[in-house]
């Protein structure tokens, strides 16, 4: 039996390459969906990850290939109210016969607060959040819309109607508001963690590790331990590319930007670590979803 299914995991990851691709175009769209829905560009690209596994397990129920872009924003938006409603019991089913505004005029509304920090849309009503990131950030049609919210366009208008209002009393300072909340020794860590990366101390970023620290290089590999070969790649990254790291905040989570080149104003990816006792125990490597980067507000740490 372990050899029958060995022999399938070439045909299978194949199947699964080919499928990546397919959708590669997509993923960017969907991932400013997804962060927009939890309020973050970390837990959306969680939500993207999911969603494509739930699509790659129907696709292969499929007797017809669907229309694959809507059909995508359906799985997405569903799998982000799943998640929401683990969180939050409130105001997160649709209601199909939710009742126009009394006065259905466009609220007018601040085009850089569409475009603002995720905490702004995390504040609205679910449905309120996913019509206004669909019609107002994505463009999507009202038609659109209502397909993939599973809900009529007067639905949409009435959530539309109460969510551009909302932001319409948004402050621009309190759409850029980021919360910065982590312990000192959290802090400490990455600190530790940034400078021995930008000293090229491989040695001393493996003694930083815990016993047994995960590795996660999103969409790649997930690996129990990290093993010498991470540090090791790296090693021979920094030879073509050349990399600063550094601390900060991405919607109130404190990350490892990663700049390519150094002197570049924005960063490339984010690096998740969690700690303890100032060992790392888990390792989050985004090298290979860059489009998180163009989509996160990163406010740097002063060091001190």
């Amino acid at each position: 039996m372990q050899e029958e299914a060995r022999a399938l995991l070439p045909a299978m990851m194949e199947a699964r390459d080919r499928f990546m691709e397919l959708v590669d175009e997509l993923r960017p769209e969907l991932h400013r969906y997804c962060a927009r829905m939890t309020g973050s560009v970390f837990d959306g690209e969680d939500v993207l990850q999911d969603t494509l596994a739930k699509a790659y397990y129907a696709l292969g129920q499929m007797t017809q290939p669907p229309n694959l872009r809507p059909w995508l924003f359906r799985i997405a938006h569903n799998t982000a109210m799943d998640l929401l409603k683990r969180y939050d019991r409130k105001n997160v089913e649709l209601v199909p016969d939710m009742p126009e505004p009394a006065e259905p005029e466009e609220t007018s509304v601040d085009p850089e607060l569409v475009e603002a920090a995720l905490t702004v849309f995390a504040e609205l009503v679910p449905i309120q959040r996913s019509a206004i990131i669909l019609k107002d950030v994505l463009g999507h049609s009202l038609e659109e819309t209502a397909e993939t919210m599973g809900t009529t366009i007067g639905a949409v208008k009435a959530a539309l109607f109460r969510a551009r209002g909302h932001l319409a009393r948004t402050s621009r300072a309190d759409a850029l508001r980021t919360r910065r909340a982590a312990s000192a020794e959290d802090q400490e860590t990455l600190r530790r963690y940034v400078n021995l990366f930008n000293d090229r101390n491989w040695d001393g970023l493996r003694a930083l590790l815990s016993e047994e620290s995960q590795l996660d290089i999103v969409s790649r590999v997930q690996q129990r331990t990290i093993d010498a070969g991470y540090y090791d790649r790296y090693a021979e990254i920094i030879k073509t590319e050349d990399l600063r790291a550094d601390v900060g905040f991405v919607d109130g989570v404190l990350v490892i930007a990663m700049y390519r080149p150094a002197s570049s104003p924005a960063p490339a990816y984010f690096i998740l670590l969690e700690s303890s006792g100032g060992r790392v125990s888990l390792l989050r490597d985004f090298r290979y979803i860059p489009y998180i980067a163009r989509d996160a507000r990163f406010v740097r740490v002063e060091s001190g």
